[in-house]
């Protein structure tokens, strides 16, 4: 009597395989599919910003001047860029303007971005023309928002003052008073919060409906429900959005430029002097 042998199913053969230590042809197949999808993406991260950060990295411990050949100094431009107030007199202004900034810029942007989610996912009627209107100011160019501000700016006919004087409230002399240059500046940030917004706007979108009916039928008025629902849900999507406006804020660089018309000193008495600013007009602009 003939036996007839039948031939494993191919998820047992799968697993003798995986038990074996082999892998099945398919495996390389994909493997190789998946590596050719992310060989663009990954040949710009390390053309574009790998490479130059680790050749950024390695030129600050030498001497070049693009003419020769670099020159190994260790720690000396790092010694002097920290003590030498001779070459570098505004080095320590431009950290503290930009610490400023950062402290004042980043919790605004967040406030006013939540608060614009949080209307905004009220709105039942009309969302997505809101939703644009709010996010025009993320994609306009940053030449035209800091002319345009600076216009709003203006202690003479700016648009700003006007507004002010409506309440009666005085003018303010906004560009020209040390004091008040780096608010005016922050508040150009919480003016573009257009992506924290929608961040913002997704995360409200994704709790539960049911969470808030069972805070509703629990007698939960609506600050409890945003204090004990709504910013608890909200935490991941605010540590990203924190984590990526601090970079973008210690960034900042071509609004202030506009604003300031590529001023050598940044502003008066270097008050909107940034680091990247600094860091520009020092490589392009001042006799060093």
């Amino acid at each position: 009597m003939a036996i007839s042998v039948l031939s494993p199913p191919a998820e047992v053969a799968d697993r003798a395989a995986a038990a074996s230590g082999g892998r099945r042809p398919g495996w390389r197949r994909d493997a190789a599919i998946g590596y050719a999808l992310i060989a663009p993406a990954l040949g710009y991260f390390v053309v574009f910003l790998l490479y130059p950060a680790l050749a950024a990295l390695y030129y600050s411990f030498t001497k070049w001047n693009l003419r020769t050949p670099a020159t190994w100094v260790g720690l000396a431009n790092y010694h002097d860029l920290f003590l030498d107030r001779a070459r570098y007199p505004y080095f320590w202004q431009s950290v503290r303007v930009t610490a400023l900034y950062t402290v004042l810029a980043v919790p605004l942007t967040m406030v006013v971005a939540l608060a614009q989610a949080l209307l905004l996912n009220c709105i039942r009627r009309g969302t997505h023309v809101f939703r644009l209107l709010l996010f025009l100011p993320v994609v306009s160019a940053e030449a035209a928002v800091g002319v345009v501000w600076r216009w709003l700016y203006d202690p003479g006919y700016g648009l700003l003052n006007a507004l002010l004087g409506l309440v009666g409230i005085p003018g303010q002399n906004w560009l020209n008073n040390p004091r008040l240059v780096v608010p005016a500046l922050a508040l150009i940030s919480g003016w573009q919060c257009g992506v924290s917004m929608i961040i913002y706007l997704a995360g409200l979108k994704s709790i539960p409906a049911g969470l808030r009916e069972a805070a509703v039928i629990d007698g939960a008025g609506a600050l409890q429900r945003f204090r004990h629902l709504t910013v608890p849900m909200l935490r991941p999507a605010t540590f990203y959005l924190l984590v990526t406006n601090v970079i973008a804020a210690l960034q900042v660089f071509g609004v202030v430029y506009v604003i300031f018309s590529g001023a050598v000193s940044g502003g008066p008495q270097q008050a909107g002097l940034t680091y990247v600013l600094h860091l520009y007009l020092f490589a392009f602009r001042y006799d060093a």
